[in-house]
């Protein structure tokens, strides 16, 4: 898809898909349901003639195609032919893609524990998970992976190098690495079990929250509660303001993004489906209940913002919850449902479009932000010589009693993610003009 082309910079887990094909849709998993319309496409007869024409074709293939193929796979790719010409988000699943998308919307897998990236040809550490295996062998940000059991990565894709690094939990995998430009050195390590969080909260200020969402996952809606909840426990009061970042968030499982919805609203729609199948006509409203205690809300997207992002977004804009910020939207409103097969395959489908409480489908249109904010490069300018009037020999002192404010003269601030980000830094400035203005 047209987006994607991002992932090449996003640190991923090892063996995480966030953000692969099979991720993308908001997946609602159901059983085939039976319905007026599909009884009577059942008992519509075979089209003889365009079976007769498919047996021809595979015979032909089979007697005079110039290398051997077998009927499995002829079939198989019948079949993918079959689901890639619906739209661009029903696929046949194959044992290994199926097995993908479940450890994508669930966030474990057999894994080493590292955020990679490419960077000159080479697969570069982003990060170490903490308490994974890459965490305890003492592998840093900024490693090069020059070789993965012995076979050198240069030239080979992110995506390449995270499938030879995941595999059976338990099972030894060596890595050659090269730090600061010294010489290689390997590092043995056991994949385990590896839980990744798709949720990161923090304080970018005294009272202003910030929760950032990578993907939709199954927990994804309590790691958002378990935040909000951290955030009224260490602020001691209520708020100030909180930015939700759903830039660059592909989407994922349709009920988490309802859950994450529902912590900030109290009443009325959420989001709900059309489809042809019974089960596909679904209706979400939010509960009484409010996680977040009603406090200001900004939310981020972008151009990476597709299907469930866009629900939740949707859905707040369409109340009034919050502001959304940043330039629009992907567009993808529609629903996938994942049909197992009985060989370890699986159809994902589409069964249904998607619409926000006010009767929006956003499909191939996308949702417009309240504000439009475009990324810029923020460039911090040195302090000048400066002096106050507290620092002149001999000043008055304040009638009114305090103490004197004379220059304060020291080393670099520490970073925060605000002085990097020009999109979260005026979704940050525009909380702080919320507050004044409602005397906060």
């Amino acid at each position: 898809m047209p987006y994607l082309s991002r992932l090449t910079s996003l640190a991923l887990a090892i063996a995480v898909v966030i953000g692969a094909p099979l991720a993308q849709a908001a997946e609602v998993k159901a059983a085939p349901a039976t319905t007026p319309a599909a009884a009577n496409t059942a008992k519509a007869p075979l089209p003889l003639d365009e079976l007769r024409t498919f047996a021809e074709v595979m015979d032909r293939v089979k007697a005079a195609y110039v290398e051997p193929v077998d009927d499995k796979t002829l079939l198989e790719n019948a079949i993918k032919g079959m689901l890639s010409n619906l739209d661009p988000h029903s696929a046949y699943l194959g044992p290994e893609d199926f097995q993908e998308l479940q450890e994508s919307t669930s966030g474990e897998f057999g894994g080493l524990g590292i955020e990679v990236g490419v960077e000159d040809g080479f697969v570069k550490v982003v990060s170490p998970i903490d308490d994974t295996p890459a965490s305890k062998a003492g592998i840093e940000a900024g490693d090069l992976i020059v070789k993965i059991n012995g076979a050198p990565t240069q030239g080979q894709t992110m995506q390449e190098a995270v499938d030879k690094m995941r595999g059976k939990i338990g099972e030894k995998i060596t890595l050659t690495l090269v730090r600061d430009g010294g010489n290689p050195f390997d590092v043995t390590l056991a994949r385990a079990t590896i839980q990744v969080k798709s949720v990161k909260a923090q304080m970018l200020e005294n009272g202003y929250g910030y929760i950032r969402i990578t993907q939709f996952q199954v927990k994804t809606g309590d790691e958002v509660g378990k935040a909000l909840a951290k955030f009224r426990k260490d602020n001691g009061k209520k708020m100030s303001g909180l930015i939700l970042d759903l830039r660059n968030n592909p989407g994922g499982v349709l009920q988490s993004a309802v859950e994450v919805a529902d912590h900030f609203l109290t009443k009325g729609l959420i989001v709900y489906t059309k489809g042809r199948i019974a089960n596909s006509e679904l209706r979400f409203s939010a509960d009484p209940a409010d996680a977040s205690e009603g406090v200001p809300l900004v939310v981020l997207i972008n151009g990476g913002s597709a299907s469930a992002s866009e629900i939740v977004a949707g859905a707040l804009q369409d109340q009034k919850r919050g502001i959304l910020m940043g330039t629009d939207s992907f567009g993808k409103g529609s629903v996938q449902t994942v049909l197992p097969l009985n060989n370890d395959r699986a159809l994902k489908i589409t069964t249904a479009l998607y619409y926000t409480p006010n009767g929006r489908s956003i499909q191939a249109q996308g949702i417009n932000p309240d504000i439009v904010v475009r990324r810029a490069k923020v460039t911090n300018e040195a302090d000048g010589e400066a002096y106050k009037e507290a620092d002149l020999l001999g000043h008055l002192g304040n009638g009114n009693g305090g103490a004197d404010k004379p220059t304060v003269k020291g080393g670099a601030a520490k970073a925060r993610p605000q002085d990097d980000d020009f999109q979260l830094s005026q979704a940050l400035s525009l909380l702080k003009g919320l507050s004044i203005t409602r005397g906060n």
